[in-house]
Parts: structure tokens; C-alpha cells; sequence
């Protein structure tokens, strides 16, 4: 059993509560149970409790056993001076504040429904993919579906701290943070880390300097990537290095090392090489990139503004020196709508929030809803499950749902696994 499981009989009061009295023998009546606390101190703040005969407003920690107030350091501890209620699954000794005064302790032992506590104890030690999978299909589709919405909301706003932590880094300059944000987009999985170093690299404001010469931009991107450190065969390649070897001195610029990037098991249209002139092309296509995204108003707007193509010499290389078949090298709308998803919605919304403009908001919501469904694992498991979504929006959702709830079993924080828990 986990202290969680604790935390959750206290806030719904899935426990026997009549005739309460503390290990003390003085009877207990909750009159609120307090706020619950997910952050540092007291389990729950500002509970409303009456103790025999005196009415108590304070805050109430709890443990599996009563000893572990002492374990945790809560003794020495003034942020719970105010605990007016210990409750615990079982009182193995008595917990006395700085002054020696016992604090009255509810044991919970006993009380629990022995329905709830099968149930969760299921939950606890099932090895399905999803802990409440043999419960699933039974919980209504109301209550799935408005916990979706929760979750697509929740899943953006911790995004959106990646976003306000990039603002701050950047001096709250949107175009820049953005910047280095869909860099590390445009790595995927595999080449974020090195796409975004690069972009903290080389400021936006050294690329504008130059976006009006597509060939200096390549330049200084595939030069500071460490890619135009060799010597190269053909002339275009030796141009770029050239190029950068005077832009580097100009800017005082210190490229990345080369072995940062991953081309193992890419496929040719997904290296990083095409990748970058692809991000190039759209430096030299599109200045004020975010300004031009808060005025977009649909996906097809949005879509075209990604529609670039790279220079002549990546339709027939996929990496320098080493040729290639012609073959366009355009994102394709599947990237496109990963860029959409990972990167311009989050900052849409983060931008409607702090800004207090709730059309921001809605906009990256309907953007989601108007992409269609991811195509993953975790997708394809909640399809097996009898849940296959419409849209990213749901695929958000999902993933969520699956990545933060369902393999951390955070099923007593889980609008579906407290309906399991109620069945």
C-alpha cells in the first residue's frame, strides 16, 4: 500500500467514518477535509475538524505508520506545527510536538471497505498494460471522454512550462524562444538535444542578418551544426565552408562537434543534414515565424507556411560529398503536423494565457482537433483497448493518460480509476 492510497480515502472519504475518535479515545468529526497539498509540507491545508468538544482549523498530515513522522523529519519541521490531525494506517508509536504536546492521530485500520481495498490492490499489482485494463471497457464514455479533455488541457500546460522557462532564458523575446523551440522540433526525438544547442548557438537576430541569402543561412546552420569541418569533393559543399569559415570569424562563433548528431537507423528523408536545409529554407522564407503564426487562422494557413523547398543541392544529396536520386526534400505534412502538435500549439497557448487572450487558447485546441490521430504505439494500444481516436487531440490525450497516469499507476489521481474504485 502507498501513502497515496491514504490521501485519496481522506478526500472522498471512501472510509468508515462513523463514530471516529482518535488512538486517545476523543471523538473526531470531519467537517472539511482541507485542501490536498501535491507540493512540499502538510498533506492537506486548512482541514476544519471537531475534536471532542473543540472545533479545529489546521492542517492534517498523514502515514502509513505513525513513525514515519519522525523518519521523515517532520519533527524539527515548522511547516507542520499546524498539523491539528496525524492520520495513519496504524499508530506503532505516538508523535509529540517540538513541546511535547501528543498530536491527536486517527488510525484508519479497520475502516477501509474491503471492496476499495481489493480493488486497489488489484489496480497496485496488475501487469497489464494499462492498470485498470480488465475494469475498461466498462467505464462510461462520459467519463472518459470528459477526462480526455482534462488531460489534452493538462498535458499543454506542462508543456507550456518548457515555454516560459525558454522565455526566460531568451528575455521573454518570443521570436527567439520560439525559435529555439522549433529547432528542437525539427530533431525529432533522436536530434532534439543537438537541433536545440545549435539554435542556442546562433541567435536569430546573426540569421535575419543574412536570411535574404539562402546560401549564407545554410551556411551558418550546417557551420555551427560542425558539419563543414571536413574537406569536401564537390564545390557547393567547400562554397558553405568557406562561407562560415568567414562568418564564424565575424561572429566570434563556436561550432558544435560533429558527433552529436545521429544518422543510425534514419531513414535518408529524416537525417539531419536535410533536416537543417529544410530549417534553412524556412529561416530565409519566413521572417517574424511566430508573428506569422498568431495570424494564421486555420491549419491550411499554417501548412503552407512550412511549405518550403530546400536549395538545388539537397534535391540530390541527402549528406555532402555522397549523391543522391532527385527527390524533393520538403517537409512532409506528416512532419509538418508533428511541428504543429509538439511545438506551435503549446505556444499558442501558452501566448493566450499569459497574454490573457482566450483566442489564442481555443485556437490550439481546434488546431488539435483538426489534425488527425497520431500513429504510435501508445495510440495503438488504447485502439486495442476499444479507443480509437479522431484526432491529436485525443492522441494527446492519450498519451498523457498513458505516459503520466497509467505507467506511474497514479490511478487514485485518475478520473477513471476513481470510477473503478466506486464500481
Amino acid at each position: 500500500m502507498r501513502e497515496s492510497f491514504l490521501h485519496y480515502l481522506w478526500r472522498w472519504r471512501r472510509f468508515d467514518a462513523q463514530n471516529l475518535t482518535t488512538t486517545e479515545g476523543k471523538s473526531v468529526e470531519i467537517l472539511h477535509p482541507g485542501e490536498w497539498n501535491t507540493d512540499a509540507g502538510p498533506d492537506f491545508f486548512n482541514a476544519r475538524l471537531r475534536l471532542g468538544d473543540t472545533t479545529w482549523a489546521g492542517n492534517v498530515e498523514m502515514h502509513l505508520l505513525a513513525s514515519e513522522w519522525q523518519m521523515h523529519g517532520h519533527s524539527g519541521d515548522p511547516a507542520y506545527d499546524n498539523v491539528v490531525l496525524h492520520v495513519v494506517l496504524e499508530e506503532d508509536q505516538p508523535v509529540v510536538r517540538a513541546n511535547g504536546e501528543r498530536i491527536p492521530c486517527l488510525e484508519l485500520k479497520g475502516r477501509i471497505p474491503a471492496k476499495v481495498l481489493e480493488t486497489y490492490e488489484r489496480l497496485e499489482h496488475e501487469r497489464a498494460w494499462i492498470p485498470c485494463q480488465s475494469f475498461f471497457r466498462g467505464i462510461p464514455d462520459i467519463i472518459r471522454l470528459n477526462w480526455l479533455d482534462r488531460l489534452l488541457v493538462e498535458r499543454l500546460e506542462q508543456k507550456t512550462a518548457a515555454i516560459a522557462a525558454m522565455l526566460d532564458a531568451t528575455g521573454n523575446h518570443w521570436e527567439e524562444a520560439f525559435y529555439r523551440s522549433l529547432a528542437r522540433s525539427f530533431g525529432l526525438k533522436v536530434n532534439a538535444e543537438p537541433f536545440e544547442a545549435l539554435a542556442r548557438s546562433l541567435p536569430l537576430l546573426t540569421l535575419a542578418r543574412h536570411k535574404n541569402d539562402p546560401k549564407q543561412v545554410e551556411a551558418l546552420l550546417f557551420g555551427q551544426a560542425g558539419m563543414l569541418e571536413e574537406t569536401f569533393r564537390d564545390a557547393y559543399s567547400n562554397e558553405l565552408a568557406r562561407e562560415y569559415k568567414f562568418l564564424r570569424h565575424k561572429y566570434g562563433l563556436t561550432p558544435l562537434t560533429p558527433g552529436q548528431w545521429k544518422f543510425l537507423r534514419l531513414r535518408p528523408a529524416g537525417f539531419p543534414t536535410v533536416r537543417l536545409a529544410q530549417f534553412a529554407a524556412l529561416v530565409h522564407q519566413s521572417a517574424h515565424l511566430f508573428s506569422k503564426i498568431l495570424e494564421a487562422q486555420n491549419l491550411r494557413e499554417l501548412e503552407n507556411l512550412f511549405d518550403v523547398q530546400p536549395g538545388d543541392y539537397w534535391l540530390t544529396h541527402f549528406q555532402f560529398d555522397k549523391p543522391s536520386v532527385n527527390r524533393k526534400k520538403s517537409p512532409g505534412r506528416d512532419f509538418v503536423h508533428l511541428l504543429i502538435i509538439n511545438t506551435i500549439a503549446p505556444y499558442l497557448f501558452h501566448y493566450g494565457k499569459s497574454k490573457n487572450l482566450e483566442i489564442y487558447q481555443t485556437r490550439a485546441l481546434r488546431l488539435l482537433e483538426e489534425l488527425p490521430p497520431e500513429a504510435n504505439s501508445i495510440v495503438t494500444g488504447w485502439a486495442e483497448l476499444g479507443i480509437p481516436p479522431r484526432n491529436a487531440y485525443q492522441t494527446q490525450a492519450l498519451i498523457h493518460l498513458k505516459t503520466r497516469y497509467c505507467d506511474t499507476k497514479r490511478c487514485l489521481e485518475c478520473a477513471i480509476g476513481n470510477t473503478v474504485l466506486k464500481q
